[in-house]
């Protein structure tokens, strides 16, 4: 993991510490990329130039390489009918997909996107992401667990709090240098946490985001990717017929 300028994201704790205050940070739209308005998109992440893609809905669910330029799928496998595709995340060669209900996991040849192996969890499956460790898995809660992908058990769970309050709805997850960025369920906020602490230090504010595209209720905000070589962040939701690259303000609102 190579360190990230988080200046591009806005100062957070200097903010915090002054004002006691979470800040809200505003996004400039860069570009929009077309996406498949059919995809329910539950895990989203950026390797190799591809954007890697888990959708949900049972009957439905897949895992997908998309080129990021057309939107085109490159190449997709479905999950068997009963299941609905949740976060997923790409660690040592090797894709991690989550499924919501059926506590089972997959993990998939990244070339190939063969299936090698399962694994098993306690807890609803929402968001997934890694950091050089283990990997990272929400639950809809306001608890994160980390989780080590060999044996797959439990290491660590981190609590989440803006302040004193717990944040629930904890959903698409993505780790940038120390922080875990998390969509928030059926709302137009990121938060960023701080992977140690698991407090909130800021609020990333997509609601100019939002309001660019026309969907159901569902329809939710939900998919965040970093290029790290490029320094580009992207974000998109269920059934957008775009993905948005963006860059956060450096003031607050």
């Amino acid at each position: 993991m190579q360190d990230i300028d988080m200046a591009r994201f806005g100062p957070t704790v200097g903010i915090l510490e002054k004002t006691g205050r979470i800040p809200v940070l505003n996004v400039k739209l860069v570009r929009a990329y077309p996406h498949d308005p059919h995809a329910f998109t539950q895990g989203l992440e950026y390797y190799g130039g591809y954007l890697y893609e888990s959708t949900g809905i049972a009957g439905q669910s897949t895992l997908r390489k998309v080129a990021l330029q057309t939107g085109e799928v490159i190449q997709k496998v479905s999950l068997p009918s009963q299941y609905f595709g949740e976060g997923l995340t790409i660690f040592h060669g090797k894709i991690y997909q989550l499924t919501w209900l059926s506590k089972k996991g997959f993990v998939y040849d990244l070339h190939s996107f063969r299936q090698i192996g399962e694994f098993p969890y306690d807890t609803e499956g929402w968001g997934l992401t890694h950091d050089d460790k283990s990997l990272i898995m929400s639950d809809g809660t306001n608890k994160i667990r980390y989780i080590d992908p060999v044996s797959f058990s439990v290491t660590r769970t981190l609590e989440v709090y803006a302040g004193g309050e717990g944040v629930v709805n904890l959903n698409e997850l993505e780790y940038v240098n120390g922080e875990i960025f998390a969509n928030i369920w059926h709302s137009a906020r990121i938060a960023r946490v701080d992977a140690r602490s698991g407090q909130v230090v800021a609020w990333i504010d997509l609601t100019s985001i939002v309001a660019k595209e026309r969907h159901a209720e569902e329809a939710v905000s939900n998919g965040i990717a970093y290029d790290k070589a490029g320094d580009r962040l992207f974000v998109t939701g269920k059934n957008w017929s775009k993905l948005f690259e963006i860059k956060v303000e450096a003031r607050p609102h």
